[in-house]
C-alpha cells in the first residue's frame, strides 16, 4: 500500500495534536508563577524576621489586612451594631467585606479542620487557577494561542499575582468575571443571570458591570442593521443590567436592614477614607479622586493644583489609549467597553491610596494587548517587569506594610 502523502493539512493536524491542552499549558504556567511568588514570599518572610526579630512565616503574610477581616466575617459573622469613634463616627467593621468568599472559608474550614488561613489560601488558588484558564479562552479567539498564551502568563506573574495565593477575593471575583466576560463575548447570557450576583457578593464592582451592560446594549442596538439583535437578546440584555444594579445596590440595604442604619455600608466604607482626609466624611462622586489629587501632591511637596491638572490629563490619556491604541483595539469590544467602565466606576466611588494597584487588577484583560505584540523580546520584558514590579509589591506592601499608607 502507498504511503498517505503528506500534505499542509496533515502536518497542521500533527502539530495540533502536539499541542498541550489548554488546561494542562494553563495549569503549567501558573504553577511556574506561584512557585516563583513563592519564593519571593519565603524571601519577604525572611527579610521581616530578620529585621522584627521573628513571628513572620508564610501564614502571616497571606492573611495579611483584609485577610483578617475575611477570617473575622467567616468565624463571627456581621455586627449587628456598628462601632463607634468618640466623635461618633462609624469606625472600620466588617460590613466593607461581601459574604461570599468568607462563607467559603468557612466551609473549607471544616474540610481543613478549622483552619481558615489554608481553607482562604486554596480558595484563591484554584479560583486563580480557573480565571487564568477562562483568560485564556477569553482572549484565544480574538488574539490567537500564543498571544493568549502570554497574556495568561503576564497576568499569572503580574505585580498583584500574589493576591492569588492570599486571603483576599481577588482570585474569586476574577474567575467570575472572567467567565461573566466570556458568556458576553459569545452571547451566553443565560449564563449572566446566575454569574452577576456571584459577582455582586464577592467584591464591589458589579455596578460596573451594569455600566458595560449598559453601552454594550447601546452599541448593539446602533449596529443592529450590520449585527442583528433579536428581541430576546434585548430582553436579557436589559434584565441583566437591572439585575446588576440592584445586586450592586443590595448590600447597602442588607446591612442597613441588620443594623437598623440605613448608611451603614456607606458609613463603614467612607471609615477607611477618613483615616487620609480627616473629619466627619461624606460621600460625593468624584470627590475621593478629587481629594486624592490634592492630599498625595502636599503629600509629595508639589503644588496641589497640579495634581487637578494630573488627574485631567490621566483620564483624557487612558480614554484615547482605550479608544485609539492599536493593540487594545485588538480585544474583543467587549473588554474594551468592560475596562472603560470599571475604570469610570473606580472614578466615580473610589478613594485612591495605596490599595489603588490591587483594585486595578480587573483590568487584566487589557494583557492582551500587551501580549499582541509578536516580538518574543517584548514579551520577554514584559515578564520580567511584572515579576519586578511583584517583588516590589510583596516588600512594600507586605514585608515593610505595617502603616495606614501601606495596605494592599
Amino acid at each position: 500500500m502507498a504511503d498517505r502523502p503528506v500534505t499542509s493539512d496533515t502536518l497542521l493536524a500533527a502539530a495540533r495534536r502536539t499541542r498541550l491542552h489548554p488546561a494542562l499549558a494553563v495549569g503549567i504556567v501558573y504553577v511556574i508563577a506561584r512557585l516563583i511568588t513563592t519564593t519571593f514570599l519565603i524571601i519577604g518572610v525572611e527579610i521581616a524576621n530578620r529585621e522584627s526579630g521573628g513571628g513572620e512565616s508564610l501564614q502571616s503574610l497571606s492573611m495579611r489586612w483584609d485577610g483578617q477581616w475575611y477570617w473575622l466575617v467567616a468565624d463571627s459573622g456581621y455586627p449587628s451594631t456598628l462601632p463607634l469613634d468618640g466623635d461618633g463616627n462609624v469606625t472600620q467593621n466588617a460590613w466593607a467585606f461581601l459574604p461570599l468568599y468568607p462563607a467559603l472559608m468557612r466551609v473549607f474550614a471544616v474540610v481543613f479542620g478549622g483552619q481558615y488561613p489554608v481553607a482562604a489560601v486554596f480558595i484563591s488558588l484554584v479560583a486563580g487557577y480557573l480565571a487564568c484558564l477562562v483568560f485564556f479562552h477569553l482572549l484565544r479567539d480574538s488574539l490567537g494561542r500564543t498571544a493568549a498564551m502570554w497574556a495568561v502568563a503576564l497576568f499569572a506573574a503580574g505585580p498583584l499575582a500574589v493576591l492569588f495565593q492570599m486571603a483576599y477575593a481577588e482570585s474569586l471575583f476574577l474567575l467570575w468575571l472572567m467567565l461573566a466576560l466570556l458568556a458576553l463575548v459569545r452571547r451566553r447570557f443565560g449564563w449572566l443571570h446566575a454569574l452577576i450576583p456571584l459577582m455582586g457578593y464577592t467584591r464591589p464592582g458589579v455596578l460596573a458591570f451594569a455600566l458595560l451592560l449598559g453601552l454594550y446594549g447601546i452599541r448593539r442596538w446602533l449596529r443592529r442593521r450590520d449585527d442583528p439583535l433579536p428581541a430576546t437578546q434585548v430582553v436579557h440584555i436589559v434584565m441583566l443590567g437591572l439585575l446588576a444594579a440592584v445586586v450592586g445596590f443590595s448590600w447597602q440595604v442588607i446591612a442597613g436592614i441588620v443594623t437598623g442604619d440605613p448608611s451603614a455600608y456607606l458609613e463603614t466604607e467612607l471609615s477607611w477614607r477618613r483615616g487620609w482626609t480627616g473629619g466627619d466624611g461624606t460621600f460625593v462622586p468624584l470627590s475621593g479622586f478629587i481629594e486624592a489629587s490634592a492630599i498625595w501632591f502636599r503629600i509629595w511637596g508639589l503644588p496641589e493644583v497640579l495634581g487637578y491638572v494630573t488627574l485631567g490629563v490621566l483620564v483624557v490619556g487612558v480614554a484615547a489609549v482605550l479608544l485609539l491604541e492599536p493593540h487594545v483595539r485588538r480585544l474583543d469590544t467587549e473588554l474594551r467597553l468592560w475596562s472603560a467602565s470599571y475604570l469610570t466606576y473606580l472614578l466615580l466611588v473610589f478613594f485612591p491610596q495605596s490599595s489603588i494597584f490591587r483594585l486595578l487588577l480587573p483590568l487584566a484583560p487589557l494583557y492582551g494587548a500587551v501580549a499582541v505584540p509578536k516580538s518574543t523580546a517584548w514579551r520577554v520584558s514584559m515578564l520580567v517587569l511584572g515579576l519586578v514590579g511583584q517583588w516590589w509589591w510583596i516588600y512594600e506592601m507586605l514585608v515593610q506594610g505595617k502603616t495606614f499608607a501601606q495596605i494592599p
